[in-house]
């Protein structure tokens, strides 16, 4: 028995006929805003939607029954779909794999809204070439109670960071209650690097404005606006410019100039609003795809923080741990040594564990001054087959005032399992 088609009204869009069921179901009941209304605001705003969700893999976000009910993160695109709407296969870290929507057309978008996916989430990746992000992601999140005027406050240090380094940023209100900055960059660096050059530039925007900004993981830690670096870590989605969010008046992801950002109102963006802005004044992030840009300054400025002491930071709860990667515990609930020792080097020669120490001393001279010859410990440590040096240095005689995290070991040389057997002091 051949299956019965949905019922519902095709419409024509792109050159296809998509066809929209039960279009006077409300999605937002405060706004009034139906699942029609929705199709209509994609149809309508697709150019400037595509251009910033279109050619990449998106994760479907649904809201069947409207905001107010329960939603789903769909990685997975529908088995039951018209044979035009593209996929791609990703492959994520667990070796699996999902066929993931690719919108290329309005048509597309329409179908997509059909299913109540009221939000965009594509991959910072394009579909040709799953490994190269070509988008960097500034994500600025205020902590609970810091004012819309800090959030725009810290996204115009971002623009002087960026300007310094010679990277174009384009700005967005997120829809939400925080502000996000794409930045588009040549197709040369993997996931690991992205992410790496978006931990820089936080932590530059941090040192630029202290008391505004923090690149500081944990939320325990955390003031004023997080600039969420792990956003940029392999297979994280945000939402995109024109992307309608979960609010209860409609809001959209609004694309803005930077002369917008001082005085923007993300409530100014609704599903209806942005319709007349869009028909005024189009896409004002048309030129977004002509401005790709490189990493490398960015890089650098990477290395030269590791080089002083600043190597990776914590990433999300479920990816693996990453080498060098401090540890991923709340420092509420780290365990406190007895005595205040922290690691400063492991290497197979002892004259370069012996060097790094140096230039740990040198970052920190005033810790260093109040050291007593007991407190630095080099111990030779016995493998199978040689010896290596570890270095330590308790900080008993530091005033606690003064004393130092745990940084990157320097040099960190890896040292196998089986290496770990004895160990001398001196």
């Amino acid at each position: 028995m051949p299956k019965k088609e949905p019922e519902g009204d095709l419409i024509s869009v792109a050159g296809r006929q998509v066809r929209i069921t039960n279009a006077d179901k409300v999605l937002f009941p405060d706004a009034g805003v139906t699942k029609g209304d929705l199709v209509n605001y994609y149809v309508a705003i697709a150019e400037g939607a595509l251009r910033a969700a279109g050619n990449r893999p998106n994760v479907l976000v649904r809201y069947p029954n409207g905001i107010d009910s329960e939603f789903f993160y769909q990685k997975r695109a529908p088995t039951s779909r018209p044979p035009w709407i593209e996929v791609v296969a990703l492959k994520f870290p667990s070796g699996r794999t999902a066929e993931e929507i690719v919108p290329r057309d309005a048509a597309t978008l329409a179908w997509m809204a059909n299913l109540a996916c009221l939000e965009l989430h594509p991959h910072p990746v394009r579909a040709d070439d799953l490994d190269h992000p070509d988008e960097l992601r500034v994500d600025l999140d205020p902590v609970p109670g810091v004012p819309w005027t800090q959030v725009r406050e810290v996204a115009g240090v971002v623009h002087e960071v960026l300007n310094a380094l010679g990277l174009t940023g384009w700005p967005k209100t997120s829809g939400s209650r925080g502000i996000h900055v794409n930045v588009r960059v040549e197709r040369r660096w993997t996931f690991d690097q992205v992410r790496r050059a978006a931990l820089a530039l936080a932590r530059e925007v941090e040192r630029r404005a202290p008391t505004l900004a923090t690149s500081k993981w944990w939320k325990e830690e955390r003031h004023g606006v997080f600039v969420d670096y792990n956003q940029n870590a392999k297979d994280r989605t945000v939402a995109a410019a024109y992307s309608v969010r979960p609010r209860p008046d409609a809001r959209v992801s609004a694309p803005l100039a930077w002369e917008e950002v001082a005085d923007c109102d993300p409530a100014d963006f609704t599903i209806r609003t942005m319709l007349g802005r869009f028909a005024t004044h189009g896409d004002v992030h048309r030129g977004i795809d002509e401005s790709a840009g490189s990493l490398e300054t960015l890089l650098e400025l990477s290395a030269r923080q590791e080089r002083e002491g600043e190597g990776d930071a914590p990433w999300p709860p479920h990816y693996r741990k990453q080498e060098g990667e401090p540890p991923r515990v709340q420092p509420s609930k780290r365990r406190v040594s007895k005595l205040p020792l922290i690691n400063i080097a492991h290497a197979r020669k002892k004259d370069d564990a012996l060097a790094g120490l140096e230039r740990w001393k040198a970052r920190h001279p005033q810790v260093a001054s109040h050291l007593e010859p007991m407190d630095v410990l080099v111990d030779a440590m016995r493998g199978r087959y040689s010896t290596w040096t570890r270095i330590r240095v308790n900080l008993q005689h530091v005033p606690v005032e003064l004393r130092p995290d745990q940084e990157p070991l320097d040099p960190d040389e890896k040292i196998l399992p089986s290496s770990y057997g004895g160990t001398t002091s001196s």
